[in-house]
């Protein structure tokens, strides 16, 4: 007896996280559909246009403006920046460094600094 392997598959949400990409800048058929891993693994190995417009100006998600900017997500909530920014918006910001931003990307440092002396300390 030998058993069929299905495909797995994913939400579109899933998908746009695992690309790194803003699901509501995405094309309508990428929102609306199922996305397998096969289809996954080949937007990942060969971007279409969309794509690679999406990952190169935006609108990011958070997670990809926090890491372009250097903070933590819930340093981007406490500097008010709550919506997906475009690449030209986050290097505006970077040329402006406010005092939030400076704030938070010095508690990042230090957060770094910190889990580097555990790692350290632990590996004794």
């Amino acid at each position: 007896m030998t058993s069929r392997k299905t495909s797995q598959t994913m939400k579109p949400a899933t998908a746009a996280k695992k690309l790194g990409v803003y699901l509501q800048a995405a094309p309508a058929e990428f929102q609306e559909g199922v996305i397998s891993r096969d289809e996954l693994n080949a937007l990942q190995a060969d971007p279409p246009e969309w794509l690679r417009e999406l990952r190169r100006n935006g609108p990011h998600p958070r997670p990809v403006v926090a890491a372009k900017l250097g903070v933590s997500i819930s340093g981007l909530a406490r500097g008010g920046i709550t919506e997906p920014l475009t690449t030209e918006q986050i290097n505006e910001l970077k040329d402006a460094n406010p005092d939030w931003l400076r704030r938070e990307r010095e508690t990042q440092a230090e957060v770094r600094r910190e889990n580097a002396r555990l790692k350290d300390q632990g590996s004794e």
